[in-house]
């Protein structure tokens, strides 16, 4: 061989060896470097949550500190140190969310999941709710705003569930007789008198009860209406006779005097009936309401208390001023029936609606009154010095105060046409007037229309919810016995490889599927134990899952 070749050979093996070491010098290096580093698979932490695997590093915990994410230690229950990870047992699509937000510093909201429940994982891991990003904003709060609808419709008792006999007892205050069974007959006879009188829903009887109150309001109403048409008023005549002539044995009558009218009897009968029944019911609810204080600051009672002494003291009137000439006090005295019609918001939720559509819309009514006044005041103003502008003999406005009725009408968009301008200036006043009232009117309507529609629609949802829901147990609620199925004595298990099967009619499901349904549901949520012993039992021993079936449903 050549000395040179060899030489050459030698110096790259001695090239390649140096080279090697190199690179396990390197390798040595970087890997003490990456050792301490946060990209070491030492910091990688495993979350278990709601069955789904999540994997990231400590250091993306430690972001937000006070946090029950930030302070995960092995010493924790939720530690499982067979598979070196952290289970909870939570909603895994909103925790998703929630490590994104330690890992980018942003929290945005899932739509595939309800507020509340949002809410809850949120208030769980120990996290703010206001820190959600603006995108996401609005739509997070829309379930406030639903919440917020749901009790207003609550607290408006549109068929709601009747109350049990303990929510009776506190409404009364005899919770303490409640609970120590020495209620009397009194006490078990009066809220159902009470019911009777104030809702409508609680029997058969309270039912007709309501349809007569309405009926007779009605009644009422029609013949306050009826008794002033002058087909149904009697003229009460005066006759002036003549002194000292006498023809065929008669004074000789040289005229006639029409002082007033009185309505038929007939609707003195009606009016009596009518208040009897009304004053029969106010006494009633008077007498048998849980908290009489509360019952008389009621606006409906109070209106019913003001015209029930209103026709008795129209009646006293009438019977003592009758020959005075009181007409006019009497008419006012009788006006104040009308508001009865109020009575009729008890019996039809629509109006309840409606009532509370203007509550809630108060704001909005209040801008409206505010700028159609502002605007009212401007254009009396502008048109009051439009038509003072030009020679003009048939001005109609002779003043603001003149002018103030037909910038009313004008931005009413009503126009009785009893004042109208007459020169150039004074029509273009008028034009913007109009329109101007079309606008000032029209902007609020949306949001009044708005809240009507969300109250009425979530009033029928809440209407056709089932009326008794499945209660589901607290975790402290749940007995032993569901936590392991005992085997039956005697008769020892038998392994299968065979999957449990539930018997048929646990498996019968369905939308009426009733108790079925519910014992399904109980099998499906049987906890691990027990459906690991019924794992193992014989599918084809009747005993085994009878016995099963009896432990689960008790």
């Amino acid at each position: 061989m050549d000395p040179q070749m060899h030489e050459r050979r030698k110096r790259r093996q001695t090239l390649a060896e140096l080279g090697s070491s190199m690179r396990l010098l390197y390798d040595e290096t970087a890997f003490g470097d990456r050792k301490g580093s946060w990209m070491d698979p030492e910091q990688r932490v495993i979350l278990n949550v709601g069955g789904i695997r999540h994997e990231t590093y400590t250091h993306v915990l430690k972001k937000i500190p006070a946090t029950r994410l930030s302070r995960l230690t092995p010493n924790l229950a939720n530690y499982d140190s067979v598979l070196n990870e952290y289970f909870f047992d939570r909603h895994p699509g909103v925790f998703a969310m929630i490590l994104n937000y330690y890992r980018t510093g942003k929290l945005h909201y899932p739509t595939n999941v309800c507020g509340p429940l949002f809410e809850e994982e949120l208030e769980f891991w120990g996290l703010d709710a206001n820190q959600v990003e603006p995108c996401c904003w609005m739509t997070y709060t829309q379930h406030r705003d639903t919440q917020d609808t749901l009790a207003v419709i609550e607290s408006l008792d549109l068929d709601r569930d009747p109350p049990t006999e303990e929510e009776v007892a506190k409404k009364f205050g005899w919770e303490d007789d409640y609970y120590s069974h020495s209620l009397n007959w009194w006490q078990r006879t009066k809220p159902r008198l009470w019911a009777l009188f104030d809702d409508p829903n609680s029997s058969k009887l309270a039912q007709i009860r309501s349809y007569l109150s309405v009926i007779v309001v009605l009644v009422s109403i029609l013949s306050f209406m009826a008794k002033t048409h002058p087909y149904f008023r009697i003229p009460q005549i005066t006759v002036i006779y003549e002194t000292g002539v006498i023809l065929e044995n008669r004074r000789a009558a040289i005229g006639a005097i029409k002082d007033f009218t009185q309505p038929w009897s007939h609707f003195f009968y009606i009016d009596a009936i009518c208040n009897v029944w009304f004053t029969f019911e106010l006494i009633a609810r008077l007498f048998f309401c849980p908290n009489i204080s509360k019952f008389l600051r009621s606006p409906l009672t109070i209106i019913d208390i003001i015209c029930t002494v209103a026709y008795y003291i129209d009646l006293l009137l009438h019977a003592i001023l009758l020959q005075a000439g009181s007409i006019v006090t009497l008419d006012f005295l009788s006006m104040i029936c009308v508001m009865r019609l109020f009575k009729l918001t008890q019996h039809f939720s629509g109006l309840k609606i409606l009532i509370q559509t203007f509550k809630a819309s108060a704001e909005e009514l209040g801008l409206l009154v505010f700028f159609v006044l502002l605007a009212i005041v401007i254009f009396a103003a502008l048109v009051y010095y439009a038509e003072r502008s030009q020679l003009n003999p048939d001005n109609q406005f002779t003043s603001i105060p003149t002018g103030l009725w037909w910038s009313l009408i004008t931005v009413s968009t009503v126009g009785f046409g009893d004042m109208v301008p007459k020169t150039w200036l004074g029509m273009v006043v008028g034009s913007v007037c109009a329109m101007m009232g079309v606008l000032t009117i029209a902007l609020p309507v949306p949001v009044i229309v708005s809240n009507f529609s969300n109250l009425y629609s979530h009033s029928q949802a809440r209407s056709k919810l089932p009326k008794k829901r499945r209660r589901v147990l607290q975790a402290h609620e749940v007995k032993p016995n569901l936590l392991s199925v005992k085997s039956v004595p005697g008769k020892p298990r038998k392994r299968s490889n065979t999957p449990a099967t539930p018997p048929i009619d646990q498996r019968k499901t369905g939308i009426n599927g009733g108790a079925d349904v519910g014992k399904g549901e109980e099998m499906a949520r049987t906890p691990r134990s027990a459906k690991g012993h019924l794992h193992h039992s014989n599918p084809h021993s009747s005993a085994n899952h009878q016995e099963a079936n009896r432990l689960i449903e008790n």
